[in-house]
C-alpha cells in the first residue's frame, strides 16, 4: 500500500536540511538528488507564490515559518490542504514544546522534533490529529527519559 506522504523535509533559507523523514524506500543517491533539486526549486520561488507545486511525479506542499521551510511530497490525488494543516499542526506542536521554535531548537533537539513528527505521522499516514494527545505523549516520554537519566546518574555515583 502506498503512503499518503512520501517524505517530509525541514530546511533553512540557506538550503541546509534540518530534518528529513522518508516514508518510502529511496537510495541515498536518490535522496540527495531529490533534496538538492527540490530545495533549489522551492528557494527559487517568490514568497507570495502558492504553497503547492507539481514536481516530477509528486505534488509538493510547503510552508515557510520564520527561517525554516516545512515541505511534504504527496501523490497527485492526495489532498494538499490536509497536508498543509498537518504542517501547521507540527509547527504548533514545536512552538508549544520549545516556546516559539527556531532553527537552533531543531538542530540541538532533533530527536524531539523527530519524536513529535513520529507521533503525528506513521508510515506516511496521519496518525494523530489531537495536539493534546501528542503533547501528553511527549510529556510522558520526557518523564521516562528524566527518570532514566536520574537512575543512570545514581548508579554512576554508587547510590542505587
Amino acid at each position: 500500500m502506498d503512503s499518503m506522504i512520501k517524505f517530509m523535509l525541514l530546511f533553512s533559507r540557506q538550503g541546509k536540511v534540518r530534518l528529513q523523514q522518508w516514508y518510502e524506500a529511496y537510495s541515498e543517491k536518490q535522496k540527495k538528488k531529490t533534496m538538492r533539486e527540490l530545495i533549489a526549486t522551492i528557494l527559487a520561488r517568490r514568497p507570495k507564490m502558492c504553497s503547492f507545486l507539481e514536481w516530477k511525479e509528486f505534488k509538493i506542499v510547503y510552508k515557510r515559518y520564520a527561517s525554516l521551510y516545512f515541505c511534504c511530497a504527496i501523490e497527485d490525488d492526495d489532498n494538499e490542504l490536509i497536508v498543509l494543516e498537518l504542517i501547521h499542526r507540527y509547527v504548533e506542536l514545536l512552538d508549544k514544546y520549545f516556546g516559539s521554535v527556531c532553527e537552533l531548537d531543531i538542530i540541538f533537539n532533533f530527536e524531539k522534533a523527530y519524536y513529535m513528527l513520529d507521533e503525528l505521522v506513521v508510515g506516511g499516514e496521519i496518525q494523530e490529529t489531537s495536539k493534546k494527545n501528542v503533547v501528553k505523549a511527549i510529556a510522558e516520554q520526557d518523564m521516562l527519559q528524566e527518570e532514566h537519566e536520574a537512575k543512570t546518574l545514581l548508579e554512576e555515583i554508587g547510590l542505587s
